[in-house]
């Protein structure tokens, strides 16, 4: 499940990108370095499991990943994209968390944690950003408030 989590992680990390492209392409910076960000951030989630799964001597292959799309019909699609890869996210590290319980795998269960309770936070930013979006206000008055978005 974890090998197969790299590729979610990185397909996160190739989708952030996108958004990030279309907003740049739009002339919104702040935005498009929001998501350039969270692509990177993505990125370093995978490069975590792969240590873990390193430092536990288990051999893998790194699955491929597809191409993401850099079109978008607005900003809400934009922020919908990733609310619905966060919540997928999210319930892929609940299954794994839940399988590491009945496998009695102890170490798996905590190292899985630290994901869990950084979904709980994407997931919020999310919606954070989903609602300031929906509220119409003009995104590039919009972007000064983003600060506070990176801060967590």
């Amino acid at each position: 499940m974890l090998t197969a989590q790299i590729a979610s992680e990185l397909s996160a990390h190739m989708n952030y990108h996108g958004i990030a492209i279309w907003f740049r392409r739009q002339s919104l910076d702040r935005w498009s370095k929001l998501f350039w960000n969270q692509a990177t951030e993505e990125a370093e989630h995978a490069a975590k499991i792969m240590r873990f799964l390193d430092d536990n001597d288990v051999h893998y292959d790194l699955p491929g990943v597809g191409p993401a799309t850099t079109k978008f019909a607005n900003a809400a699609a934009c922020i919908q994209a990733a609310a619905s890869s966060e919540s997928k996210v999210t319930r892929e590290f609940k299954a794994m968390a839940q399988a590491a319980i009945e496998e009695n795998d102890a170490v798996a269960h905590q190292f899985l944690q630290w994901f869990l309770e950084e979904q709980l936070e994407e997931e919020s930013k999310m919606a954070k950003l989903s609602d300031l979006v929906a509220s119409g206000i003009n995104l590039f008055q919009a972007e000064p408030l983003l600060d506070s978005f990176e801060e967590g």
